[in-house]
């Protein structure tokens, strides 16, 4: 029972500390830039040792693709359940409006992100694993156009549910890019939700 006892407190703290790294990592990407922050520096910020991050991470790639794991999950599961709502009959316009209204529109993460996806085009290695991360969250709107039996089906010069999803995700990247830049989150849900609906339909109806 001791043995188990100290066991879980030690998980818990295990955990605690990669939150709490994950959070200060979080900070001082948005703040500096990801290509100009040290590991000393998110332990600073954290209030841990070098060991504590070691014991967590291998590298501060991998402390961000935990950090983009969660937002990728977060966006799945938002976009998943916006779709899941109508039930196998898929009303597109309707489920574009849930899914605007809800989706992670960040400019911190934002500007982590962006930062990231250079330094992974310059590193094949860190850009495949980039790209995998970015397939889950598409394939889980494929999976879900692919299951949908309404009336309403993606434009044929899409493709298959696949194309669809590509698509999706190349308009959420676009108008991410101008969020950037102007910081206007609700102009950036208007035009989401006037792209996705084109985009997933003949274009006639609106979200």
């Amino acid at each position: 029972m001791t043995v188990k006892a100290t066991t879980g407190r030690v998980t818990r703290r295990r955990v605690r500390t990669r939150a709490n790294l994950l959070d200060a990592a979080f900070a001082v990407f948005a703040a500096k830039g990801f290509g100009r922050v040290s590991i000393e520096e998110v332990c600073e910020a954290a209030g841990y040792s070098r060991g504590a991050f070691y014991s967590n991470f291998d590298s501060l790639d991998e402390l961000f693709f935990a950090l983009y794991r969660q937002r990728a999950e977060l966006i799945a599961e938002q976009v998943s359940t916006a779709l899941a709502s109508d039930g196998p009959d898929l009303d597109v316009p309707a489920a574009v409006a849930r899914v605007t209204e809800v989706l992670l529109l960040d400019g911190d993460w934002l500007l982590v992100k962006t930062d990231f996806l250079v330094h992974a085009a310059r590193d094949p290695e860190v850009a495949g694993v980039l790209l995998e991360h970015r397939a889950r969250l598409r394939r889980a709107i494929a999976d879900r156009l692919a299951r949908a039996r309404g009336h309403t089906a993606p434009p044929t010069v899409l493709g298959d549910a696949e194309g669809a999803a590509h698509a999706v995700v190349a308009a959420y990247d676009g108008v991410t890019t101008q969020l950037l830049l102007d910081r206007d989150v609700e102009h950036a849900r208007v035009w989401l939700g006037q792209l996705l609906t084109a985009l997933l339909t003949d274009g006639g109806a609106r979200p």
